[in-house]
């Protein structure tokens, strides 16, 4: 009986001295033996660029536009990259998709205007029929009221800061994309401008500005930079968004 227990147990003796001698080799050396090189151990990944965040906010004018604003939507989601859209309420009617779509995905939402026209020199019937229908139509849409303005052309006066009934939104970086709607312009002039705290004006309904975006974004991740909605952007420097008050960015 004894001798036939003991037979059973020989043929773990090989498997304990290999257990053996794998303790006694280097992990390299083990991985190797095992055919294990090739596999990687999960780990979690650096920042893009090294050291401390610089953050920046990516907004888009004259939208939504079916064919261009999806396909920016698209890129943005698969880099986990959030941005602003000031929409054109005439524009907002026939794609409450898209709309719906940017506010679930964690977009920001603001005005520009019902019809894209300048406010100076409005009166006030005038200028709600632009502003308050706009906010109205949003409203209406998904159901919350926090919308940023940016006035067309960022031309303002004091009446518009005055019946605004929200914070307005300029910019600081303008590649000017809607003149030549050359990609590799836009993307350049933002990329040799861009600094912690600013916001870069682009326009969603050119398929060369979505081109740019794009590149832009993958460049500024490569440099350490995060992108954020506007109201992240000041939230992070602590600035607080008056209505009536302008702001062009959050520079240090």
């Amino acid at each position: 009986m004894e001798h036939r227990r003991w037979g059973r147990s020989l043929w773990l003796l090989p498997l304990l001295a290999l257990a053996a001698g794998l303790l006694a080799l280097p992990p390299a050396a083990v991985e190797a033996d095992l055919g294990l090189e090739g596999i990687a151990e999960p780990r979690e990944s650096a920042a893009p660029g090294g050291g401390n965040p610089k953050y920046i906010a990516l907004t888009f004018d004259d939208g939504p536009r079916r064919s261009t604003t999806t396909r920016l939507l698209d890129a943005l989601a698969e880099r986990g990259v959030k941005a602003t859209f000031f929409l054109i309420g005439s524009q907002v009617e026939d794609n409450r998709d898209l709309v719906r779509r940017m506010d679930q995905e964690g977009h920001q939402i603001g005005i520009h205007t019902y019809d894209h026209v300048l406010l100076t020199g409005l009166n006030r019937a005038d200028f709600s029929a632009q502003v308050d229908k706009s906010r109205a139509l949003l409203k209406e849409t998904l159901g919350h009221n926090d919308f940023l303005l940016r006035p067309p052309y960022g031309i303002l006066d004091e009446s518009v800061k005055r019946w605004a009934g929200c914070p307005i939104i300029l910019w600081s970086i303008d590649p000017e994309d809607w003149k030549d709607r050359n990609t590799p312009r836009e993307t350049e002039h933002i990329l040799s401008n861009a600094r912690d705290g600013a916001i870069i004006l682009m326009h969603d309904i050119f398929p060369e500005s979505v081109d740019a975006a794009i590149q832009v974004v993958d460049a500024l991740h490569r440099e350490g930079y995060l992108f954020c909605t506007v109201d992240e952007l000041f939230d992070l420097r602590g600035i607080p968004l008056e209505p009536g008050a302008v702001y062009s960015d959050a520079c240090p």
